[in-house]
Parts: C-alpha cells; sequence; structure tokens
C-alpha cells in the first residue's frame, strides 16, 4: 500500500512514515487503518524477523478510556497461546503507546467473501470449525472477543485462521469501561448480539451468536439482517428471528440449517453454550440429522398412538353415552307391551 503525505498530517490519524524507528521496530508500511488506531508492518532490527505493530491515532492516545483499553489489549494478547489466536509479543519497554503482534500472511476474510460471494457449504464448515476452536481457548481464558466478523479473522492459503484485533474484548472480573460512540466501540452492527444491544456485557454466547452471522454470510454471501441503516438492522434482530439460509441455497442440508439457527437464537439460552458444542454439531451434521430425524419419527409415532389412544376412549365413553339409552328405550318397549 502506498502512502501519501495527506494520510500523515491528517490529524486523525497517526503521524508515521515508512522507515521510522520506534524503539526496536522499523516501520515498512501501513496495513490498515481502523477508527482509533493504525496498524503497520515493521521488521524488528534486532532480529529482522516481521512483526505487525498496532499504533492509536493521536486524539485516541489521548482518550483515558481508550488507553485503558488499549491496555486491556495488550493484556489479553500476553493470554492467549493458540495457532488460531493472534499473539501480543512486546517485551513492554516502549518509549509510547503501542502493540507489537506477531506477523500473520494470510487474508482477510472479509477480502475472501466479497471476491467469492459466498463459499461451498464444506469450506464454511471447515472455517468455522477453526474458529471455533479459537474460540474456546479465548474463552477459556475468560475472554469475549465481542467484536467477531470477517475483518477479525484471517485465513492463510490452507484455510487455517487466526483471530485478529481484540480492541473491544471484554475480560471476565475486569473493570466495565464506558464508550460514548456506542456504533465504533460496542460491535459491528450485522454480527452484534442482541443481549449487547440491550446493554449487556455479553459472555462466550455473544461469540457464539457472531459466529452464527458469520457461517450465514459464508453460506449465502450476504447477511441475515438488512436494513435501510444500522439502527433497524440492529432493530431486526431484537425482533425476528434470522432467515433460513436455505431461502439462499436450498441445497444446505436440513442438520446445517438448524445448527446456523440454534446459533443465531435470540435469546442466549437457546443458543449453543459454548464454542465446542457449536463445533460439536458441525462435525457431526450426520448424527445431529439421525438425531432429529429419530426425534421426528418418535413425535409422529407419539401423535398416532394417541389418536388411537383418543380414538378408543371416545368410543368407550360414547359407549357409556349409549347404555342410558338403550335402557330407557328397553322400558318404553316393556312399557308399550304392558
Amino acid at each position: 500500500m502506498t502512502f501519501s503525505s495527506a494520510i500523515f498530517y491528517d490529524p486523525n490519524v497517526t503521524p508515521v512514515f515508512p522507515g521510522d524507528l520506534i524503539d526496536d521496530y522499523r516501520v515498512d508500511s501501513l496495513i490498515a487503518r481502523g477508527g482509533m488506531a493504525s496498524v503497520f508492518r515493521a521488521t524488528d532490527v534486532r532480529d529482522g524477523s516481521c512483526v505487525a505493530i498496532k499504533i492509536p491515532h493521536p486524539e485516541a492516545e489521548c482518550d483515558p478510556v481508550f488507553y485503558s483499553r488499549f491496555q486491556r489489549e495488550e493484556q489479553i494478547g500476553k493470554l492467549m497461546d493458540h495457532p488460531g489466536v493472534v499473539k501480543e509479543i512486546g517485551d513492554g519497554k516502549k518509549s509510547r503507546v503501542y502493540l507489537v503482534l506477531e506477523w500473520v500472511e494470510g487474508e482477510l476474510l472479509r477480502n475472501i467473501l466479497s471476491r467469492e460471494g459466498r463459499l461451498a457449504a464444506e469450506r464454511a464448515v471447515r472455517i468455522a470449525v477453526e474458529i471455533c476452536g479459537a474460540l474456546e481457548h479465548v474463552h477459556s481464558n475468560g475472554v469475549v472477543h465481542r467484536d467477531l466478523k470477517p475483518e477479525n479473522v484471517m485465513l492463510d492459503s490452507r484455510d487455517r485462521i487466526k483471530l485478529i484485533d481484540f480492541g473491544i474484548a471484554a475480560k471476565q472480573g475486569a473493570r466495565r469501561l464506558t464508550f460514548g460512540k456506542f456504533s465504533r466501540l460496542a460491535g459491528t452492527a450485522d454480527y452484534i448480539a442482541p443481549e449487547q444491544l440491550k446493554g449487556k456485557r455479553g459472555d462466550a454466547r455473544t461469540d457464539v451468536y457472531a459466529l452464527g452471522v458469520m457461517l450465514f454470510e459464508m453460506l449465502t454471501g450476504k447477511a441475515p439482517f438488512e436494513g435501510e441503516n444500522l439502527f433497524a438492522i440492529m432493530n431486526g434482530r431484537l425482533l425476528h428471528d434470522a432467515p433460513s439460509p436455505r431461502e439462499t441455497d436450498p441445497t444446505i442440508s436440513l442438520a446445517l440449517e438448524q445448527i446456523v439457527a440454534r446459533a443465531m437464537a435470540r435469546d442466549p439460552k437457546d443458543r449453543y453454550q459454548s464454542a465446542r458444542d457449536l463445533a460439536w454439531d458441525l462435525d457431526h451434521q450426520e448424527l445431529r440429522g439421525a438425531s432429529e430425524a429419530r426425534e421426528a419419527s418418535k413425535r409422529r409415532e407419539g401423535f398416532r398412538l394417541w389418536r388411537a389412544c383418543l380414538s378408543k376412549q371416545v368410543l368407550f365413553y360414547v359407549g357409556l353415552a349409549m347404555i342410558p339409552m338403550l335402557l330407557f328405550g328397553l322400558m318404553l318397549v316393556v312399557a308399550r307391551n304392558a
């Protein structure tokens, strides 16, 4: 990516140039720019290794709330030790505020979806299972990502994933931070869970919901809720269940449709309670399908038996009701013949 002077002298971005030395890291190029920080590719001059450095924009760096969030992101990054989660590798000796992250070779899932539209069901499921494994590690460390979306998932050439950007992640037991810019800092409209919209902090099931939305998007090429603006999108998920991906692609299996629906249930109690549970169903769709078929068969058989039993009961009571009528008729015949 090329740089322009307009980028660096814009007061809303970080004034960093290629070739600048930040402690032991030489800045090579700009990789991404977010609302509050920019990410650069850099070289560790001590050993020549490639790293990513995340530097907050000047106005964000002066914000005490964002600074606390940035510190928390660094602490969370040091907790992670999983091949599917980006690592924070800084040594803590810094002359300014920034994060040093491992360099990840690959492509954002968002770029893949933009190019390919939608993915084959087998590939979408495989990627979702990979994400589940990373989420299980994150959740086991008491962390909720809270901003899971295709922009925050990197894939290598073999579709191995890496979760990135824990900028609004929440750590269990940590004090709650209040943000004024809700739409930018508390999640992304297409993926935010209903409970987050209600002001709740969320838990592991919040990330499960977002992954359900991502799986829907991978299967169909579009988000499940659409609207004229982000408020219409967010309101839709509060009032309505997600549509079926089979409406877009009827070749999607019934079992997979049911898995997606459960992952995106509006009430967290109705969702998968862990990423591990979601991964198991994705890996064993044939068993889920067989189980659903057995349950449906049981329901049908139960209904048949209930109708048969009801019919017998109806006949029994009809018979009982007929007895007085027969006796009354018999008495009339006897009276007439007397």
